[in-house]
């Protein structure tokens, strides 16, 4: 077993192959290795542990100091699914002021950062040669985990219906059922880490199999699941991609408003100033 270096190396078919790529395609190629690697850790995770039942994970409620539905805004960073009785919970940190007319990219800059899960599956839909609204799809699609995990995609959805076509909001909206549901023609397979987050015997709600079920006729379904294919539950954690990559995407796509967001008085202000100031006591 050589380092990661060589192992790479030996991917790529050897260092020479590697100095004659471009560095897109070099880019490309490490990136690839690093999310294959993590696949296989995944599957190997997924072979050797043991998952817990939703009996065991609804005894678990009120043994934590949280819930597990609140948003990552207001959480501390060092927040974890798993009990670790005599553990410190952390403190949230504190967060820097918002531009007078915040846009989106200073939201993710100042409120999602670092965001990589969302840039990192923004990045593999561009790169796969994705539409443009399904690569905002994919930046956009667990934007609403900063104010709520639960019904995330619903959330989301609603903060960026006035700002997005109706398409992109459609998919932000049904990823969120159709990542329970196995597409293999279309690349997708139910992840791994769900096993561990709802239980190895869990079945989606009946709100959530009539969505699928809504989405898997609709003339719009390949927006919602190309979001699926695209969301990287491995992401490398040693990828850095900034927003700017995005920034053309962005001004085409999403209609920021000249007051900002949070102060255009459209029905979702409220829920774009609350992540301004998410320390406000009322």
């Amino acid at each position: 077993m050589g380092t990661l270096r060589e192992d790479m190396y030996a991917a790529l078919g050897g260092a020479d192959a590697v100095a004659s790529m471009s560095h897109e395609a070099r880019a490309d190629a490490i990136e690839d290795f690093a999310i294959a690697k993590l696949d296989a850790a995944a599957e190997k995770a997924r072979k050797t542990k043991t998952f817990p039942t939703v009996a065991e994970l609804d005894a678990r409620i009120d043994q934590r100091g949280y819930r597990r539905g609140a948003g990552s805004l207001f959480r501390h960073s060092n927040y974890s699914e798993t009990i670790k009785p005599g553990v410190p919970e952390g403190k949230v940190k504190r967060l820097s002021k918002m531009p007078a007319a915040p846009t989106l990219i200073d939201f993710f800059k100042q409120r999602f950062a670092p965001a990589a899960h969302l840039l990192q599956s923004a990045a593999l839909a561009k790169r796969k040669g994705e539409s443009e609204e399904v690569i905002l799809g994919c930046l956009l699609h667990d934007m609403g985990g900063y104010l709520l995990k639960s019904d995330h995609g619903y959330w989301g959805a609603q903060l960026i219906e006035p700002y997005v076509s109706e398409r992109v909001a459609f998919g932000v909206r049904y990823h969120q059922a159709l990542r329970f549901f196995a597409d293999p023609q279309s690349g997708y397979e139910y992840p791994v880490r769900y096993y561990e987050a709802f239980g190895f015997d869990y079945v989606p709600p009946p709100y959530i199999q009539a969505a699928y079920q809504h989405a898997l006729k609709h003339e719009w379904y390949m927006v919602a699941r190309h979001i699926t294919t695209n969301d990287l539950y491995t992401f490398n954690p040693n990828l850095t991609i900034e927003v700017e990559e995005f920034t053309d995407i962005i001004g085409r796509h999403f209609k920021q408003p000249r007051e900002g967001l949070g102060y255009d008085n459209s029905p979702v202000a409220h829920m774009w100033r609350t992540m301004i100031n998410p320390d406000a006591p009322l």
